[in-house]
């Protein structure tokens, strides 16, 4: 999961965010949070900014709907703090209880296109359009746009042949043929004191994230973040044999009250959403069973603040196929939704559309949360919606009430 390091900086990038202190930031929220996780909740999850919501917040708060980088990052902070407190009162596991598979399945496909979107954009290999064609393709005779073709090639080449650390392998090896080639320089060192945080740290904009029109914002970094956290627990304690006979994770308020506080502290450093990562499975299948893991990720985390030289250097057709990938690996939650129940279906599928199409996840997210109710009410089937699920719908007609067009 050290890639991380690499690519988040580079998305937050794009609202104006430092690529350098974002670097430092991204380390020491990730060293945070993962410490905590090893010594509080005693599990073996690694805890990092998150690939979806970053983009979110990069593209969507600040690239569409024109907030501030500051009033963003203050919004991920709120969020965070209503994390915590819902965690500990426990609503958030009775609003689990309400959201249904197929939805959290849904946010899975649709964020991981999304992501493949993005990497497809920063990589040159799809394009804007022109001439009625909202894209098209890049330019293939490009240099940058070979390597980054090459870059994925080869790292779905090793995935296949199960070589551990292949997305690094890949992003690493791009970066020097782009070196070799004159297309990308060297920096000065690859050791250095860690990039100062004083650009991006504490400067949150509450009066900003306190308007009415930030409240979809919130509600959705919200809504990501909870089921992001949800199905990555559940998915990676399924691995690791942590679940008990009825399928439900003990003590499951530690991970989540750890995500929550950690989301608040990456707000503070100056990054985005952080959460448990569901690449902490290499950990768990190399035989990660405690919180002992987690500690030793920590300290490869604050090591690697002394090489951010060598990360904040690496171009965007080195690591735009790494989102690529990880979009590609997102796509599996697709089976599991049911393609014979159009009650279920429809709303999965206006929710990865939306998402996608409108190249903002969080009008796909609340989309399929009105869809959803909305389906089984007109088939008679309301006994199947959770008295929470209407809750989420309301809210979710509130986002689209308030939100800026």
């Amino acid at each position: 999961m050290a890639y991380i390091i690499v690519v988040n900086p580079a998305i937050p990038e794009a609202a104006g965010i430092p690529r350098a202190a974002t670097v430092t930031a991204t380390i020491l929220a990730a060293a945070f949070g993962t410490l905590m996780m090893g010594l509080y909740a005693k599990r073996p999850f690694a805890v990092a900014p998150l690939m979806g919501e970053n983009a979110f917040i990069a593209f969507t708060v600040v690239g569409v709907l024109h907030y501030s980088w500051q009033a963003a990052l203050a919004a991920v902070f709120i969020s965070g703090v209503l994390f915590a407190i819902l965690t500990v009162v426990k609503v958030r596991g009775y609003l689990a209880e309400a959201i249904p598979s197929s939805l959290k399945h849904s946010f899975a496909v649709g964020i991981g296109l999304f992501l493949a979107f993005i990497g497809l954009n920063e990589t040159g290999i799809v394009t804007l359009g022109v001439a009625g064609a909202p894209v098209k393709m890049g330019d293939f005779r490009s240099p940058t746009v070979l390597l980054a073709i090459f870059g994925f090639l080869l790292t779905t080449w090793l995935m296949i042949k199960r070589v551990r650390a292949a997305i690094i392998i890949g992003i690493l090896t791009v970066s020097a043929l782009s070196i070799a080639f004159g297309i990308t320089s060297l920096p000065e060192g690859l050791v250095s004191l860690p990039a100062v945080l004083r650009p991006i740290a504490l400067q949150l904009d509450f009066a900003g994230a306190l308007q009415w029109g930030m409240f979809p914002v919130i509600l959705t970094v919200f809504v990501m973040v909870f089921v992001d956290t949800l199905a990555t627990l559940f998915g990676l304690s399924s691995r690791a044999n942590l679940l008990d006979a009825n399928g439900n994770l003990p003590e499951i308020e530690k991970p989540m009250l750890t995500d929550a506080v950690a989301t608040s502290i990456a707000a503070l450093l100056g990054t985005t959403t952080t959460g448990a990562y569901i690449e902490s499975a290499a950990g768990i299948e190399s035989g990660g069973r405690t919180g002992f893991t987690s500690l030793v990720v920590a300290a490869l985390f604050l090591l690697s603040l002394f090489l951010a030289p060598l990360f904040v250097m690496i171009p965007a057709h080195a690591y735009g196929p790494s989102l690529i990938i990880v979009g590609l690996l997102m796509l599996d939650p697709i089976r599991k939704i049911p393609f014979e129940d159009y009650t279920e279906l429809v709303p999965a599928f206006i929710t990865i559309v939306l998402m996608v199409f409108t190249f903002n996840i969080g009008i796909g997210m609340t989309a399929g949360f009105v869809a959803y109710p909305l389906f089984k009410l007109l088939t008679g089937r309301t006994k199947e919606v959770h008295v929470g699920m209407w809750v989420l719908a309301g809210l979710s007609l509130l986002f689209f009430a308030v939100t800026p067009h």
